[in-house]
């Protein structure tokens, strides 16, 4: 009974942790779901959010909110937190991922060569950013145009843009469709931003890590919407394999300290 009891316990406090997170993640889509939007079908620049302050089109919703630029103050002090949780918890590209993921024909859950090599895309697409930013000088390949309503309008810009943007376009709504078939093959496999963060999200002083109890079951795995373990490639500290580890091997915190 005891038992019983605990796994009820545990379960509730899972739902509300996983509640939590979709709450902060919706709130967010809200915050930041309009700049994300214009950032990547019609920013001018192939590489969106880092040319806002300089960009003519003055109007745009992301030039706006970038001077906010305590955000980008805020995004290296979460990966030095919490590691890669800015992708678990408060990117709206990354929750829209995560709900198309939810109808994927493949979760890609089990640990397989596949899935030990997959994630250098995220480097191949870091490079990618790198050669266009630093080497190209993120030129600019569009001009939104706003007339008429607002389809009209998208339409047109898609329309008198260069080929290097379209196919920027094109890559990104692919890839996002394609996690149709594979669950959250962007964030997982492709995103530079993902990668990026991933370089150094072994800084963080707060994450979710497996202890020395861990049996190798990967009952974590098996529920994690980015096929991961934790504190391995991918790992977003969203903690939803908290309460899935048969022998309580998962937990949050100061790693070191924790394994003292």
């Amino acid at each position: 009974m005891s038992s019983q009891i605990e796994t009820a316990k545990q379960t509730k406090t899972g739902f509300s942790l996983t509640t939590v997170r979709r709450t902060v993640q919706l709130a967010m889509l809200g915050v930041l779901g309009q700049w994300a939007y214009y950032g990547v079908f019609r920013c001018p620049y192939l590489i969106p959010f880092v040319n806002c302050q300089t960009c003519p089109v003055i109007t745009c919703w992301g030039r706006i909110t970038s001077y906010f630029w305590g955000f980008w103050l805020l995004l290296p002090l979460s990966v030095l937190l919490f590691g890669r949780a800015f992708c678990g918890w408060l990117c709206p590209g990354g929750f829209v991922n995560q709900i198309i993921g939810k109808l994927s024909f493949l979760k890609l859950r089990k640990r397989n060569q596949l899935i030990k090599y997959a994630p250098a895309g995220m480097a191949i697409g870091l490079a990618a950013v790198a050669i266009i930013w630093f080497g190209m000088n993120n030129p600019r390949m569009m001009v939104p145009i706003r007339t008429g309503e607002f389809w009209n309008s998208i339409i047109l810009s898609f329309q008198h843009a260069f080929p290097a943007w379209l196919v920027r376009t094109y890559i990104i709504l692919g890839m996002a469709a394609a996690g149709l078939l594979v669950a959250n093959l962007w964030c997982r496999f492709i995103c530079p931003s993902g990668g990026l963060i991933e370089l150094f999200k072994g800084m963080a002083i707060f994450r979710v890590f497996k202890t020395g109890a861990c049996n190798g079951c990967n009952a974590c795995m098996r529920v994690c919407e980015m096929g991961t373990r934790p504190d391995e490639v991918n790992c977003n500290n969203c903690g939803d394999c908290m309460q899935s580890c048969p022998v309580d091997a998962i937990k949050f915190g100061k790693k070191r300290k924790l394994n003292d």
